[in-house]
């Protein structure tokens, strides 16, 4: 079976591109769960599935971290992986739909759950604001700040994979990814009313930036919860380009080298395990390790 992908809410879970990919889990937070409720949630999934892999944007409520490890905690399980991704919700959305058409594949569990790093820089995420004033997770210059306060000022801001933003209107431009992408947007309560002046700037996202990026295809879907405080405002168009071509992301995750955790064993790809978070250790890093078990190792 393949590994489970789990999110931490419904509008993370993107409809599949086609018939084979599986959805995705939504675990639900504290104030909508009780614990003895997740534990038997959790618990079954994994007798079922085997391992389980939970993607959350970083900035997500203490609260519902601190569930996902007493979860992961209390069942005392090294087959739950525990990933939060510095991106803002949509390309959390769009990772995990990624990492959903590649659960069916020959994949091992440490290896998909490592993939959702790799992949992330891949992922060109960012916003159509009406308001820079409460942004606080990407860097905006305080002219920047001053110009958000004048009526029908729209901003194109660009998170990740480098933070960047421009006035829309302006010379400059969102720098494009350097390869195929479609487009995923969601719409918030960014309008022409209301925003004087700034007519058809709601459209700057589909009608504009997609066409300068050159994208495949553009699809709308609803706007995360967690999208308004992510971004510090309501008045937004969320958007994340990312690769389509399944092919191509299992090419990308196939081509890096794997290596075994030392600490717990799993399959893994890049510098860290994504269910243990234990480092890669490598040449003197490993004799140092296997000097400092040695003592432990004897006296039993």
């Amino acid at each position: 079976m393949p590994t489970a992908i789990a999110v931490t809410g419904r509008e993370l879970v993107l409809p599949p591109p086609d018939g084979q990919t599986p959805s995705a889990v939504v675990l639900r937070p504290p104030d909508a769960q009780l614990l003895d409720d997740a534990l038997a949630e959790v618990g079954t999934l994994l007798d079922q599935q085997g391992y389980l892999v939970v993607l959350y944007p970083a900035a997500t409520p203490a609260a519902v971290v601190r569930r996902l490890h007493t979860v992961r905690s209390v069942l005392e399980t090294d087959r739950m992986a525990l990933l939060p991704l510095e991106l803002p919700p949509l390309a959390v959305a769009v990772l995990a739909r990624q990492l959903r058409q590649l659960s069916v594949s020959d994949f091992s569990p440490g290896v998909l759950a490592c993939a959702a790093r790799l992949l992330s820089h891949y992922i060109h995420a960012g916003a159509l604001l009406g308001s820079v004033a409460k942004l606080d997770r990407v860097p905006v210059s305080l002219t920047s700040h001053v110009k958000s306060w004048v009526p029908g000022a729209h901003f194109g801001v660009l998170a990740h994979p480098t933070p960047h933003l421009v006035k829309v209107g302006g010379a400059t431009e969102l720098p494009a990814p350097g390869y195929a992408t479609s487009m995923t947007v969601a719409r918030g309560q960014l309008s022409s009313h209301g925003f004087g002046g700034g007519a058809g700037h709601d459209d700057w996202v589909t009608g504009a930036l997609a066409p300068a990026w050159g994208v495949r295809a553009v699809e709308e879907v609803p706007l995360p919860a967690e999208s308004a405080r992510w971004w510090g405002t309501p008045k937004l168009i969320e958007f994340a380009a990312a690769i389509p071509d399944l092919s191509v992301l299992y090419q990308l995750v196939a081509s890096v080298r794997r290596e075994e955790c030392h600490w717990c064993g799993f399959e893994l790809i890049g510098d860290r395990c994504a269910f243990c978070s234990c480092p890669v250790a490598r040449g003197d890093e490993i004799a140092a390790l296997l000097m400092s078990q040695r003592p432990a190792l004897t006296s039993r």
